[in-house]
């Protein structure tokens, strides 16, 4: 399916089932095929599943329009708009959960019944203030470290399934992280421990016990942060918990979302 935003760049998307909706929103660099493994479990549950491409991802458009996350997370309140969602549950892996937190800021909480953060810091920077940024990624270096490639993010191998899908939009739509660079720029200079603090809906952290790129620990802190919040670590996998460790991350996500 396909969606053209204000801005004029065409985003690709999925919509299967009924029920809740529950829209699920890919890292940066990724598409959506690596929520594979997700699909089956949510719909069974009776959840209806979107999947979102970011601009300059997967089937979406490649362009130099919007790269920044206060844009990714107008195009996601332009989905939501587009659907006519009254209300909607979000969970975002990496920048699609940092996306998520610039959507909660810009346009607030009321179609939104709870969030899920897939292994992403609330802010990409270490500093004084703050010791679970990414990577090594400080003020004074983080120009430069993120010209280079991120490094492997997984530890684990990906179910031949949700490897295959992967690859195949991989194939189809390669993605140009050059073009991109501004965006991760913009998305390394953020902090939303603000915008925690002033959520009240139930919110998960789920963290890679060996993720490469975020210290575990900063779901137990990030949880503090909110009013309702919730942190839970998977061992045995790195960034893309979901993908990599599916049958736990599944059971997790199914518990959290029967809570409440």
């Amino acid at each position: 399916m396909q969606m053209t935003t204000t801005d004029g760049v065409q985003l690709s998307y999925d919509d299967t089932g009924t029920g809740i909706p529950i829209i699920l929103l890919t890292g940066i660099g990724g598409n959506r095929e690596i929520w594979t493994a997700q699909l089956k479990p949510l719909l069974t549950q009776g959840y209806r599943v979107i999947r979102l491409d970011a601009r300059n991802q997967g089937a979406s458009a490649h362009t130099i329009k919007g790269r920044r996350i206060s844009r990714h997370a107008t195009d996601l309140a332009e989905l939501i708009a587009q659907l006519q969602l009254t209300t909607c549950i979000l969970m975002g892996n990496s920048m699609g959960a940092a996306t998520i937190f610039a959507y909660l800021s810009l346009f607030g909480t009321q179609h939104v019944q709870a969030v899920i953060d897939v292994d992403q810091s609330p802010k990409m920077i270490t500093d004084t203030s703050w010791s679970y940024g990414f990577k090594s990624l400080t003020w004074e270096n983080f120009h430069e470290q993120l010209r280079h490639p991120l490094g492997h993010s997984t530890v684990q191998r990906l179910p031949d399934d949700t490897y295959q899908a992967v690859q195949m939009a991989n194939q189809a739509h390669p993605y140009d992280a050059q073009l991109n660079y501004p965006l991760l720029l913009d998305h390394a200079t953020q902090d939303w421990r603000d915008v925690l603090l002033n959520f009240h809906q139930p919110c998960l952290f789920v963290a890679g016990e060996q993720s490469p790129y975020f210290d575990p620990a900063f779901a137990t802190v990030s949880a503090e942060l909110t009013p309702h919040g919730q942190s839970q670590f998977i061992p045995n996998c790195g960034h893309v918990v979901m993908a990599e460790q599916p049958v736990v991350f599944n059971q997790i996500l199914l518990s959290f979302l029967a809570s409440w």
